[in-house]
């Protein structure tokens, strides 16, 4: 009898103890997180995924690839999805369009734009006035990558047309994102925008040249970023918060790790990629310094992207800062 009170009273204490610890452990909040595109240049996003920092802050992430920054703005906005990644313009132009129902600007992830020149031939000191007379792919009309090649190349004192009547730079946008680069290598365009992988593929090959960088030549951009509708905004900023400190160590990590140590990390979120291939693409992207070293939205980068978006024509007027962004959690995060 005495053996079996003992066993009861340890099977008791064993419950409490169990009960104990189910109390102590962090309620873990999924998140739906849309992303525009899967890419490399999100890589320290991808770190804190694989490196667990979403998960030590209680967040589990179900990563979406929309394909497309009109279905990322969707799933925002019907509720489909909590937070989305995409380039800021879309909500500049939901705000325009309806001020009611807007997304708000907390992150931002990238700093420039991630998309480089390419050649069917080596030119050393390429400079942007060389495409005079020329005619390049620059992707969908509209686009943030298309707008801010148009940019740079009228910085360089050049006239820009979409076809064959322009007396400086042809840029094309007859050819889809996707097909770009088989295009350029079957003999469309005398030059071609890539972004990675195809970039360093391209150059693995030997069958294109790098010539430049529309990143370094564009200079702070705020060009990928993270939104959420206002409601979500407003009655979850503890969980941005815990978002936030969770991407800051990702961007931490990318800027103190060798390329080498950051491919590894993401190898599982580009299974058909080999890790060299990876590890060039890490390092083109570090070289541009593509990644923000902290959440914070850059008020500079934002006006720069909107400098680009009303001289391709698709924006009138300056959204104020204030309006579609905003950088209170990310700075308080980043103060700790």
């Amino acid at each position: 009898m005495k053996i079996r009170k003992y066993l009861i009273i340890l099977l008791i204490f064993l419950g409490m103890f169990s009960l104990g610890s189910c109390k102590d452990q962090p309620k873990t909040e999924k998140i739906k997180l849309a992303e525009v595109a899967h890419s490399v240049f999100y890589a320290p996003q991808y770190v804190a995924i694989e490196l667990g920092y979403f998960e030590e802050e209680g967040i589990n992430i179900e990563l979406i690839n929309a394909n497309g920054a009109d279905k990322v703005t969707a799933a925002l906005l019907s509720g489909e999805v909590q937070i989305g990644l995409q380039g800021p313009e879309p909500t500049i132009y939901l705000y325009n369009n309806n001020s009611k129902d807007y997304l708000i600007n907390f992150a931002q992830l990238t700093s420039t734009d991630g998309s480089f020149i390419f050649g069917r031939e080596p030119i050393e000191n390429f400079d942007i006035t060389m495409l005079k007379g020329k005619s390049i792919l620059g992707g969908r009309a509209g686009g943030v990558p298309e707008m801010t090649l148009e940019y740079v190349i009228k910085q360089a004192g050049l006239t820009v047309s979409n076809n064959e009547l322009t007396k400086d730079v042809n840029v094309r946008t007859d050819v889809a994102f996707a097909a770009m680069a088989g295009s350029f290598l079957n003999g469309e365009g005398d030059f071609t925008t890539l972004f990675e992988p195809t970039a360093s593929e391209m150059v693995a090959s030997g069958k294109l040249y790098l010539l430049a960088s529309v990143g370094e030549l564009a200079g702070d951009i705020t060009y990928t970023a993270y939104s959420c509708n206002t409601k979500y905004f407003e009655k979850n900023k503890e969980t941005l918060k815990k978002f936030m400190r969770a991407l800051y160590k990702g961007q931490q990590y990318v800027w103190t790790h060798s390329d080498t140590d950051v491919a590894t990390v993401i190898k599982k979120q580009f299974k058909d990629t080999d890790l060299a291939t990876l590890t060039s693409v890490v390092k083109r992207y570090r070289d541009i310094n593509a990644w923000c070293k902290n959440p914070i939205f850059s008020e500079n980068g934002f006006k720069r992207l909107q400098d680009i978006m009303i001289e391709a024509g698709e924006l009138k007027d300056y959204v104020d800062f204030e309006k579609l962004v905003d950088t209170s959690l990310a700075t308080e995060i980043t103060k700790k």
